[in-house]
Protein backbone atom coordinates (compact mmCIF):
# COMPACT_ATOMS: atom_id res chain seq x y z
CA UNK A 1 0.00 0.00 0.00
CA UNK A 2 2.73 2.22 0.40
CA UNK A 3 3.57 1.77 -2.95
CA UNK A 4 0.15 3.23 -4.17
CA UNK A 5 0.98 6.50 -1.76
CA UNK A 6 2.23 8.56 -4.82
CA UNK A 7 -1.17 8.30 -6.17
CA UNK A 8 -3.01 8.22 -3.56
CA UNK A 9 -2.25 11.64 -1.39
CA UNK A 10 -3.65 13.95 -4.00
CA UNK A 11 -3.13 17.81 -3.15
CA UNK A 12 -6.26 20.03 -5.03
CA UNK A 13 -4.57 23.48 -5.69
CA UNK A 14 -6.88 26.27 -5.47
CA UNK A 15 -7.47 27.25 -9.19
CA UNK A 16 -6.12 31.06 -10.25
CA UNK A 17 -6.74 33.35 -12.85
CA UNK A 18 -3.73 33.76 -15.66
CA UNK A 19 -4.13 37.35 -15.99
CA UNK A 20 -2.05 37.36 -12.71
CA UNK A 21 1.61 37.15 -13.31
CA UNK A 22 3.36 33.99 -11.80
CA UNK A 23 6.45 34.90 -10.18
CA UNK A 24 9.45 33.25 -9.17
CA UNK A 25 12.58 33.69 -6.36
CA UNK A 26 11.22 35.58 -3.31
CA UNK A 27 8.09 37.15 -5.31
CA UNK A 28 7.09 33.97 -6.20
CA UNK A 29 3.26 32.86 -6.64
CA UNK A 30 1.15 32.32 -3.54
CA UNK A 31 -0.87 28.93 -3.80
CA UNK A 32 -3.41 28.06 -1.55
CA UNK A 33 -3.35 24.19 -1.38
CA UNK A 34 -6.30 21.98 -0.36
CA UNK A 35 -6.11 18.85 1.17
CA UNK A 36 -9.02 16.65 0.02
CA UNK A 37 -10.07 13.20 2.10
CA UNK A 38 -12.46 11.11 -0.47
CA UNK A 39 -14.01 7.93 0.07
CA UNK A 40 -14.33 7.03 -3.16
CA UNK A 41 -11.49 5.86 -5.82
CA UNK A 42 -13.38 7.81 -8.40
CA UNK A 43 -13.42 10.96 -6.65
CA UNK A 44 -9.90 10.52 -6.13
CA UNK A 45 -9.33 10.09 -9.90
CA UNK A 46 -11.20 12.88 -10.79
CA UNK A 47 -8.89 15.25 -8.41
CA UNK A 48 -5.90 13.60 -9.85
CA UNK A 49 -6.52 14.39 -12.94
CA UNK A 50 -7.11 18.22 -12.30
CA UNK A 51 -4.50 18.25 -9.84
CA UNK A 52 -2.01 17.29 -12.93
CA UNK A 53 -3.92 19.68 -15.21
CA UNK A 54 -3.22 22.40 -13.11
CA UNK A 55 0.51 21.53 -12.38
CA UNK A 56 0.72 21.60 -16.82
CA UNK A 57 -0.73 25.31 -16.18
CA UNK A 58 1.66 26.02 -13.51
CA UNK A 59 4.56 24.40 -16.00
CA UNK A 60 3.45 26.31 -18.99
CA UNK A 61 3.18 29.90 -17.53
CA UNK A 62 6.98 29.00 -16.57
CA UNK A 63 8.03 27.60 -19.78
CA UNK A 64 6.66 30.84 -21.90
CA UNK A 65 8.78 32.86 -19.56
CA UNK A 66 11.88 31.06 -20.64
CA UNK A 67 11.73 30.40 -24.62
CA UNK A 68 12.21 32.71 -26.91
CA UNK A 69 8.28 32.06 -28.23
CA UNK A 70 7.16 35.22 -26.69
CA UNK A 71 3.73 36.73 -27.99
CA UNK A 72 0.84 35.83 -29.60
CA UNK A 73 -0.77 38.89 -31.68
CA UNK A 74 -4.16 39.02 -32.32
CA UNK A 75 -5.10 41.39 -35.71
CA UNK A 76 -8.66 42.04 -36.89
CA UNK A 77 -10.12 38.81 -39.66
CA UNK A 78 -8.94 40.66 -43.03
CA UNK A 79 -5.44 41.06 -41.51
CA UNK A 80 -5.41 37.21 -39.75
CA UNK A 81 -3.27 36.23 -36.49
CA UNK A 82 0.66 36.87 -36.64
CA UNK A 83 2.94 34.98 -34.19
CA UNK A 84 5.59 36.83 -32.60
CA UNK A 85 8.98 34.96 -32.09
CA UNK A 86 11.95 36.92 -30.51
CA UNK A 87 15.65 35.49 -31.44
CA UNK A 88 18.48 34.70 -29.43
CA UNK A 89 20.07 38.17 -30.71
CA UNK A 90 16.77 40.04 -29.68
CA UNK A 91 15.52 40.42 -32.69
CA UNK A 92 11.68 40.05 -33.32
CA UNK A 93 9.80 38.37 -36.68
CA UNK A 94 6.38 37.82 -37.38
CA UNK A 95 5.38 34.42 -38.98
CA UNK A 96 1.64 34.79 -40.55
CA UNK A 97 -0.21 31.53 -40.21
CA UNK A 98 -0.67 29.43 -43.62
CA UNK A 99 0.68 26.59 -45.74
CA UNK A 100 4.27 27.35 -46.02
CA UNK A 101 4.57 28.48 -42.08
CA UNK A 102 2.86 25.78 -41.63
CA UNK A 103 5.11 22.96 -43.06
CA UNK A 104 8.28 25.19 -42.20
CA UNK A 105 7.18 26.56 -38.55
CA UNK A 106 7.54 23.47 -35.86
CA UNK A 107 5.60 25.91 -33.28
CA UNK A 108 2.45 26.61 -35.80
CA UNK A 109 2.86 23.26 -36.61
CA UNK A 110 2.62 22.01 -33.28
CA UNK A 111 -0.52 24.38 -32.83
CA UNK A 112 -2.16 23.49 -35.39
CA UNK A 113 -2.01 19.70 -34.44
CA UNK A 114 -3.37 20.45 -30.98
CA UNK A 115 -6.52 22.03 -32.94
CA UNK A 116 -7.16 18.90 -34.94
CA UNK A 117 -6.48 16.74 -32.24
CA UNK A 118 -9.25 18.84 -30.39
CA UNK A 119 -11.69 17.56 -33.43
CA UNK A 120 -10.78 14.78 -34.31
CA UNK A 121 -8.37 13.04 -32.04
CA UNK A 122 -8.03 10.33 -29.35
CA UNK A 123 -6.05 9.19 -26.36
CA UNK A 124 -6.98 5.45 -25.71
CA UNK A 125 -5.91 3.83 -22.48
CA UNK A 126 -6.81 -0.25 -23.64
CA UNK A 127 -6.50 -3.54 -22.16
CA UNK A 128 -6.22 -6.67 -24.17
CA UNK A 129 -4.35 -10.12 -23.54
CA UNK A 130 -4.04 -8.71 -19.87
CA UNK A 131 -1.91 -6.11 -20.94
CA UNK A 132 -2.49 -2.52 -21.28
CA UNK A 133 -1.86 -0.18 -24.41
CA UNK A 134 -1.81 3.65 -24.62
CA UNK A 135 -2.67 5.06 -28.43
CA UNK A 136 -2.61 8.44 -29.69
CA UNK A 137 -4.62 8.29 -32.83
CA UNK A 138 -5.91 10.66 -35.60
CA UNK A 139 -8.89 9.39 -37.70
CA UNK A 140 -10.02 10.53 -40.84
CA UNK A 141 -12.00 8.81 -44.12
CA UNK A 142 -9.93 7.98 -46.71
CA UNK A 143 -11.27 10.78 -48.38
CA UNK A 144 -8.31 12.91 -46.57
CA UNK A 145 -6.08 10.22 -46.36
CA UNK A 146 -3.26 12.89 -47.57
CA UNK A 147 -3.67 14.76 -44.18
CA UNK A 148 -2.72 11.84 -41.71
CA UNK A 149 0.32 11.51 -44.38
CA UNK A 150 1.00 15.34 -43.99
CA UNK A 151 1.20 14.83 -39.95
CA UNK A 152 3.21 11.37 -40.13
CA UNK A 153 6.31 13.21 -42.17
CA UNK A 154 6.21 16.38 -40.04
CA UNK A 155 6.27 14.60 -36.76
CA UNK A 156 8.96 11.88 -38.19
CA UNK A 157 7.01 8.65 -36.27
CA UNK A 158 3.88 6.82 -36.15
CA UNK A 159 2.18 4.83 -38.75
CA UNK A 160 -1.07 5.12 -40.67
CA UNK A 161 -3.64 2.22 -41.08
CA UNK A 162 -6.80 2.02 -43.35
CA UNK A 163 -9.80 -0.47 -42.07
CA UNK A 164 -10.83 -3.04 -43.75
CA UNK A 165 -13.72 -1.03 -45.00
CA UNK A 166 -11.77 1.11 -46.93
CA UNK A 167 -13.66 3.84 -45.52
CA UNK A 168 -11.36 5.23 -42.61
CA UNK A 169 -8.25 5.70 -41.59
CA UNK A 170 -5.76 6.43 -38.60
CA UNK A 171 -2.33 7.51 -37.76
CA UNK A 172 -1.50 6.34 -34.83
CA UNK A 173 1.66 5.85 -32.29
CA UNK A 174 1.21 3.58 -29.52
CA UNK A 175 5.39 3.15 -28.34
CA UNK A 176 5.54 4.57 -24.84
CA UNK A 177 8.56 6.22 -25.96
CA UNK A 178 7.79 8.12 -28.55
CA UNK A 179 4.87 8.92 -26.31
CA UNK A 180 7.20 10.81 -24.21
CA UNK A 181 9.39 12.02 -26.67
CA UNK A 182 7.46 13.43 -29.32
CA UNK A 183 3.99 13.56 -28.34
CA UNK A 184 3.86 14.54 -24.63
CA UNK A 185 6.31 17.72 -25.14
CA UNK A 186 3.50 19.01 -27.91
CA UNK A 187 0.61 18.98 -25.20
CA UNK A 188 2.23 19.58 -22.25
CA UNK A 189 3.15 23.33 -24.18
CA UNK A 190 -0.35 23.59 -25.73
CA UNK A 191 -3.35 22.59 -23.79
CA UNK A 192 -6.39 21.20 -25.74
CA UNK A 193 -9.15 23.58 -25.12
CA UNK A 194 -12.16 21.07 -24.98
CA UNK A 195 -12.81 18.10 -23.11
CA UNK A 196 -9.67 15.88 -24.11
CA UNK A 197 -7.40 17.92 -22.46
CA UNK A 198 -8.94 16.12 -19.40
CA UNK A 199 -8.76 12.60 -21.37
CA UNK A 200 -5.25 13.39 -22.35
CA UNK A 201 -4.35 14.34 -18.42
CA UNK A 202 -5.55 10.63 -18.02
CA UNK A 203 -3.53 9.14 -20.80
CA UNK A 204 -0.45 10.48 -19.19
CA UNK A 205 -1.05 9.28 -15.74
CA UNK A 206 -1.43 6.09 -17.60
CA UNK A 207 1.81 5.97 -18.79
CA UNK A 208 3.39 7.25 -15.34
CA UNK A 209 1.41 4.00 -13.46
CA UNK A 210 3.13 2.15 -16.49
CA UNK A 211 6.31 3.11 -16.09
CA UNK A 212 6.64 3.34 -12.60
CA UNK A 213 8.87 0.47 -11.35
CA UNK A 214 8.02 0.29 -7.72
CA UNK A 215 4.52 -1.02 -8.72
CA UNK A 216 3.52 -4.40 -9.66
CA UNK A 217 1.13 -5.87 -12.24
CA UNK A 218 -1.49 -5.99 -9.60
CA UNK A 219 -1.00 -2.50 -8.23
CA UNK A 220 -0.68 -1.24 -12.25
CA UNK A 221 -4.23 -2.97 -13.29
CA UNK A 222 -5.60 -1.67 -10.00
CA UNK A 223 -4.77 2.02 -10.29
CA UNK A 224 -5.13 2.16 -14.76
CA UNK A 225 -8.95 0.03 -14.12
CA UNK A 226 -10.32 2.99 -11.47
CA UNK A 227 -8.33 6.02 -13.99
CA UNK A 228 -10.39 4.58 -16.92
CA UNK A 229 -13.75 5.20 -15.58
CA UNK A 230 -13.12 8.43 -13.83
CA UNK A 231 -15.31 11.28 -15.62
CA UNK A 232 -14.98 14.67 -16.04
CA UNK A 233 -17.46 16.71 -13.75
CA UNK A 234 -20.08 18.12 -15.29
CA UNK A 235 -19.47 21.06 -17.63
CA UNK A 236 -16.04 20.56 -17.50
CA UNK A 237 -13.86 23.22 -19.06
CA UNK A 238 -10.51 22.77 -19.89
CA UNK A 239 -7.86 24.80 -17.70
CA UNK A 240 -6.55 27.08 -21.33
CA UNK A 241 -9.81 29.05 -20.64
CA UNK A 242 -8.79 30.26 -17.36
CA UNK A 243 -6.97 33.10 -18.90
CA UNK A 244 -10.30 34.75 -18.80
CA UNK A 245 -11.53 34.90 -15.40
CA UNK A 246 -14.97 34.16 -16.43
CA UNK A 247 -15.36 33.00 -20.42
CA UNK A 248 -19.12 31.93 -19.59
CA UNK A 249 -19.57 35.41 -19.43
CA UNK A 250 -17.01 37.49 -20.53
CA UNK A 251 -16.57 36.28 -24.31
CA UNK A 252 -15.60 38.49 -26.95
CA UNK A 253 -13.15 38.61 -29.53
CA UNK A 254 -10.44 39.90 -27.45
CA UNK A 255 -11.01 37.28 -24.61
CA UNK A 256 -11.31 34.11 -27.56
CA UNK A 257 -8.29 35.66 -29.12
CA UNK A 258 -6.19 35.07 -26.11
CA UNK A 259 -6.93 30.87 -25.73
CA UNK A 260 -7.53 30.06 -29.67
CA UNK A 261 -4.42 30.98 -31.91
CA UNK A 262 -5.36 30.98 -35.61
CA UNK A 263 -2.96 27.86 -36.05
CA UNK A 264 -4.96 25.96 -33.53
CA UNK A 265 -8.74 26.80 -35.50
CA UNK A 266 -7.18 26.00 -38.97
CA UNK A 267 -6.45 22.43 -37.50
CA UNK A 268 -9.71 22.20 -35.83
CA UNK A 269 -11.45 23.25 -38.33
CA UNK A 270 -9.33 20.55 -41.24
CA UNK A 271 -10.13 17.68 -38.78
CA UNK A 272 -14.28 18.40 -38.95
CA UNK A 273 -15.25 21.69 -40.15
CA UNK A 274 -17.84 21.99 -43.09
CA UNK A 275 -17.96 24.40 -46.31
CA UNK A 276 -21.21 23.30 -48.18
CA UNK A 277 -24.31 24.71 -50.10
CA UNK A 278 -27.37 24.68 -48.79
CA UNK A 279 -31.05 25.42 -50.27
CA UNK A 280 -32.54 28.25 -48.73
CA UNK A 281 -35.58 27.28 -51.03
CA UNK A 282 -36.52 25.20 -54.60
CA UNK A 283 -34.42 27.91 -56.39
CA UNK A 284 -32.16 28.55 -54.03
CA UNK A 285 -28.62 28.06 -52.71
CA UNK A 286 -26.29 29.85 -50.55
CA UNK A 287 -22.72 29.21 -48.75
CA UNK A 288 -22.47 27.94 -45.80
CA UNK A 289 -20.53 27.10 -42.79
CA UNK A 290 -20.95 24.83 -39.75
CA UNK A 291 -18.83 23.06 -37.08
CA UNK A 292 -20.60 20.98 -34.27
CA UNK A 293 -19.54 19.64 -30.70
CA UNK A 294 -20.72 16.74 -28.71
CA UNK A 295 -19.31 18.66 -25.45
CA UNK A 296 -17.47 21.83 -24.97
CA UNK A 297 -20.26 24.89 -26.14
CA UNK A 298 -17.34 27.33 -25.05
CA UNK A 299 -15.53 26.82 -28.53
CA UNK A 300 -17.69 27.04 -30.63
CA UNK A 301 -18.68 30.33 -28.81
CA UNK A 302 -15.54 31.56 -28.98
CA UNK A 303 -14.91 30.27 -32.56
CA UNK A 304 -18.23 32.74 -33.20
CA UNK A 305 -16.69 35.46 -32.05
CA UNK A 306 -13.11 34.90 -33.99
CA UNK A 307 -14.54 34.32 -37.41
CA UNK A 308 -17.43 37.20 -36.87
CA UNK A 309 -20.30 35.18 -36.68
CA UNK A 310 -23.56 36.77 -35.41
CA UNK A 311 -25.89 33.62 -34.59
CA UNK A 312 -25.79 32.17 -31.47
CA UNK A 313 -24.18 28.55 -30.99
CA UNK A 314 -27.50 26.17 -30.68
CA UNK A 315 -28.03 22.86 -29.05
CA UNK A 316 -29.34 20.14 -31.12
CA UNK A 317 -31.86 17.15 -30.87
CA UNK A 318 -29.28 15.08 -30.88
CA UNK A 319 -27.80 17.09 -27.95
CA UNK A 320 -25.19 18.19 -29.56
CA UNK A 321 -24.07 22.18 -30.07
CA UNK A 322 -23.88 23.31 -33.50
CA UNK A 323 -21.93 26.56 -34.95
CA UNK A 324 -23.69 27.49 -38.09
CA UNK A 325 -24.10 30.37 -40.73
CA UNK A 326 -25.19 31.38 -44.24
CA UNK A 327 -24.64 35.11 -43.24
CA UNK A 328 -22.95 36.92 -45.88
CA UNK A 329 -20.75 38.88 -44.22
CA UNK A 330 -19.99 36.07 -42.10
CA UNK A 331 -18.97 34.10 -44.77
CA UNK A 332 -16.77 36.67 -46.08
CA UNK A 333 -15.23 36.83 -42.66
CA UNK A 334 -14.43 33.08 -43.57
CA UNK A 335 -13.14 33.09 -46.82
CA UNK A 336 -10.78 35.88 -45.61
CA UNK A 337 -9.80 33.89 -42.48
CA UNK A 338 -8.85 30.54 -43.84
CA UNK A 339 -7.58 32.09 -47.41
CA UNK A 340 -4.45 29.64 -47.78
CA UNK A 341 -3.98 27.84 -44.85
CA UNK A 342 -5.02 24.40 -44.84
CA UNK A 343 -3.31 21.20 -45.80
CA UNK A 344 -5.35 18.54 -46.38
CA UNK A 345 -8.78 17.95 -48.62
CA UNK A 346 -10.29 20.25 -46.57
CA UNK A 347 -8.43 23.17 -48.46
CA UNK A 348 -9.62 22.17 -52.53
CA UNK A 349 -13.21 22.03 -51.04
CA UNK A 350 -12.44 25.77 -49.41
CA UNK A 351 -11.10 27.12 -52.51
CA UNK A 352 -13.74 25.50 -54.89
CA UNK A 353 -16.43 26.97 -52.21
CA UNK A 354 -14.68 30.57 -51.62
CA UNK A 355 -14.69 31.25 -55.45
CA UNK A 356 -18.13 30.23 -55.83
CA UNK A 357 -19.00 32.45 -53.74
CA UNK A 358 -17.76 35.62 -55.72
CA UNK A 359 -18.13 34.06 -59.25
CA UNK A 360 -21.75 32.71 -58.87
CA UNK A 361 -23.60 33.73 -55.44
CA UNK A 362 -27.09 33.79 -56.73
CA UNK A 363 -26.63 32.06 -59.90
CA UNK A 364 -28.84 28.76 -59.14
CA UNK A 365 -27.69 26.64 -62.05
CA UNK A 366 -23.87 27.25 -61.26
CA UNK A 367 -23.90 26.61 -57.49
CA UNK A 368 -25.71 22.98 -58.20
CA UNK A 369 -23.07 22.38 -60.01
CA UNK A 370 -20.68 23.28 -58.03
CA UNK A 371 -22.06 21.41 -55.27
CA UNK A 372 -22.00 18.59 -57.15
CA UNK A 373 -18.43 19.08 -57.93
CA UNK A 374 -18.09 19.18 -54.27
CA UNK A 375 -20.25 16.20 -53.70
CA UNK A 376 -18.19 14.04 -56.56
CA UNK A 377 -15.01 14.76 -54.62
CA UNK A 378 -16.34 13.78 -51.10
CA UNK A 379 -17.32 10.77 -52.55
CA UNK A 380 -13.40 9.34 -53.79
CA UNK A 381 -11.24 7.31 -51.65
CA UNK A 382 -7.76 6.41 -51.47
CA UNK A 383 -4.74 4.16 -50.23
CA UNK A 384 -1.19 4.35 -49.08
CA UNK A 385 -0.16 3.54 -52.63
CA UNK A 386 -1.57 7.34 -54.14
CA UNK A 387 0.42 8.83 -50.90
CA UNK A 388 3.45 6.88 -52.10
CA UNK A 389 2.60 7.66 -56.01
CA UNK A 390 2.41 11.12 -55.13
CA UNK A 391 5.32 11.40 -53.04
CA UNK A 392 7.22 9.98 -56.16
CA UNK A 393 5.63 12.95 -58.15
CA UNK A 394 6.82 15.56 -55.29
Amino acid sequence: KKKLSHYRNIVCIKPYSMQENLLLGNNSYSFTPKIFNFGKEKDINIFRVLSKEILLLTWRLFAWGIVKFTTITYQRLNVGHLINFRSNQGEVRYISVNKTSLLENKEVFNQWLVGFTDGDGTFSIVRQNDKWSLTFKLSQSTYNLRILHFIKTQLKVGSIYIEKDGEHAHFRIRDRLILEKHIFPIFDKYSLLTTKQFNYIKFKEAHSILNDPFLNKEEKDSLIFNLVNTKPPVNYISSAWSIIEDPNKELNFESASKVITKAWLVGFTEAEGSFYLVAKASNRLVHAFERTQKLDKIVLTGIKYILGISTNVKETKLGTYSLVTTNSRAIENIIEYYKNTMKGMKSLEYRIWSRSYFKYKGDFESLTKIRNQIRDIRSKRYTLIHMKINKMKE
